[in-house]
């Protein structure tokens, strides 16, 4: 099976095309290693930076494509120096508790702990040392949008 066989799997049919993030960090070599310990990430390839660092680098997580780099020039920053982030990268994973389990072990911040959702997935919260929000998401349920509003209207 193909990653993205696997990624067609365990994700939503209208998840399994995406806008792919491109995230900066202080230190991309350090969140390349995170996300490979933490994640499972497998890097397909990096850039070096001519200055040193890494300029792009593009890894999978769980069929899910991230680009990278290390803040080096121009409109970019990191999470810290925004005093946090308004973005949560969303990756739909096969066993959630377990991934969660790993990636704190590898020294992730458990935000929210792993549970069942209205929505029909079980979802948990992770902070990345490098200051990006992570929701991990298994699937468990199709449903329909009158479902979906009939389980909000309860929750």
């Amino acid at each position: 099976m193909t990653t993205h066989e696997a990624f067609e799997t365990v994700a939503p049919e209208r998840y399994r095309t995406a806008v792919v993030p491109h995230i900066m960090v202080a230190d991309a070599a350090a969140a390349l290693s995170f996300y490979r310990r933490a994640f499972g990430a497998k890097e397909e390839f990096r850039l070096a930076h001519p200055d040193g660092g890494i300029m792009h680098a593009e890894v999978r997580v769980a069929g899910a494509v991230l680009m990278l780099g290390d803040v080096s020039e121009g409109p970019f920053v990191a999470p810290p120096e925004l005093g946090g982030t308004s973005v949560a990268l969303h990756v739909f994973v096969p066993d959630v508790d377990a991934l969660v389990e790993t990636a704190v072990t590898a020294g992730a911040e458990l935000v929210r702990e792993p549970a069942d959702q209205f929505h029909g997935d079980r979802t948990a919260i992770l902070r990345d040392p490098f200051g990006h929000l992570w929701v991990f998401l298994t699937h468990l349920e199709d449903m329909s949008g009158e479902e979906l509003e009939r389980r909000l209207a309860e929750a």
